[in-house]
């Protein structure tokens, strides 16, 4: 069983910078993908970053540049560094981690970015 731990969202003003980490509890074993997803209200939810074990790390195009995804496998932790954010950053981030055929996601936590 995997469980997820969001922690680092907040309050920021444009421009400024904000870490979110996910901690993975339970084994990593297995993990190929460990990610970072968002939700702003009114609108779906939408990838913002993901590392493929072994593979590649893709980033939204809104976020290239600015966010930059990471992983500490000693901490069982993902981070999502974001930097020069921006109002239409605001949102609900969602941590998700895939381990063989089953998703996992966190609780997700609140980014809000004041103009």
């Amino acid at each position: 069983q995997v469980q997820l731990v969001e922690s680092g969202g907040g309050l920021v003003q444009a421009g400024g910078s904000l870490r979110v980490s996910c901690a993975v509890s339970g084994s990593i074993f297995g993990i190929n993908v460990m990610g970072w997803y968002r939700q702003a209200p009114g609108k779906p939810r939408e990838l913002v970053a993901r590392i493929t074990i072994g593979g590649p790390i893709n980033y939204a195009d809104s976020v290239k540049g600015r966010f930059t995804i990471s992983r500490d496998n000693a901490k069982k932790t993902v981070y999502l560094q974001m930097n020069s954010l921006k109002p239409e950053d605001t949102a609900v981030y969602y941590c998700l981690i895939v381990r063989g055929p089953q998703d996992y996601w966190g609780q997700g936590t609140q980014v809000t970015v004041s103009s």
